[in-house]
């Protein structure tokens, strides 16, 4: 069984491959999430991400680390079961931004729910990918 661990090294904190995940990146929508995620040269951890809710719908600053404590949380617990395995069987990783779009704070068991549903849609693109029919 794998440890539940968020590194630092899992973190995406380069401002070159941020660019490029926004530039050149594909997205969806899962509510409240919008996923933009792109594949990148195999590096040491599977998946870079960054965890995103803006400043214009959350004013105070203690709201916005909230929602992201709960984004990280649920994606933390997840990761080992259900997107590690598939893209480590991949020839590339990926590096992922989910930023949080609804209006409001969401309770922790529906932002734990729809981040399964993200992440199973993660296995799916990056299969795609993998097989080479890109959308």
């Amino acid at each position: 069984m794998r440890k539940h661990t968020f590194t630092k090294g899992e973190r995406l904190c380069s401002k070159r491959l941020i660019d490029s995940l926004f530039h050149d990146g594909s997205s969806f929508f899962i509510y409240p999430y919008r996923v933009t995620f792109r594949p990148a040269d195999k590096q040491e951890y599977p998946v870079q991400v960054l965890f995103t809710v803006p400043k214009r719908r959350f004013r105070h600053a203690v709201q916005r680390n909230v929602l992201k404590r709960r984004m990280r949380e649920a994606y933390r617990i997840q990761k080992p079961e259900l997107l590690y395995p598939h893209i480590e069987s991949l020839p590339f990783t990926l590096t992922l931004a989910i930023q949080y779009a609804a209006n409001e704070l969401l309770d922790y068991p529906l932002l734990f729910a729809r981040m399964t549903d993200v992440l199973r849609r993660l296995q799916h693109e990056s299969a795609q990918i993998h097989m080479g029919e890109t959308h």
